[in-house]
């Protein structure tokens, strides 16, 4: 078992696709790394020597700002928006989309379910009152 920066990865992936599952690394830092390490990209995880992963998590640790600085740093920056008050903070603080896609339909995994406005039932009106009939007398 593989463990590089806190995460467990994926025995059967190719040590490429499998540091993609540490936060902070995508396709092209994972390139850079296994180029800058000399590891064949095309190794499962299963098949890497101690030598091998040694060299990868001291590549990663050097390079790479990943997992929990980077989790506190992403949310460092949306903080700031919002503080100052962008627009793209306002979006954050209501929980909106924040990148110009549209809202009036969709955006429902942002939003949530949907809250229907239920129709209110009217009492019917009344038919109009008939003037009390005058006491004979």
């Amino acid at each position: 078992m593989a463990r590089i920066a806190g995460v467990d990865l994926p025995l059967d992936k190719r040590i490429e696709i499998a540091l993609t599952y540490i936060f902070g690394i995508g396709n092209p830092t994972a390139r850079k790394i296994i180029k800058a390490t000399g590891v064949n990209p095309d190794t499962r995880v299963k098949n890497l020597t101690e030598e091998e992963t040694g060299r990868l998590r001291q590549a990663i640790e050097s390079q790479a700002k990943v997992e929990g600085a980077r989790r506190s740093e992403v949310a460092m920056s949306i903080k700031r928006l919002m503080d100052i008050g962008a627009y793209r903070g306002l979006r954050h603080r209501k929980n909106l989309p924040a990148r110009g896609q549209r809202t009036r339909t969709n955006a429902r995994t942002r939003k949530g379910p949907k809250k229907t406005a239920g129709a209110v039932k009217r009492v019917a009106a009344a038919a109009p009152k008939r003037p009390a009939p005058k006491p004979a007398g």
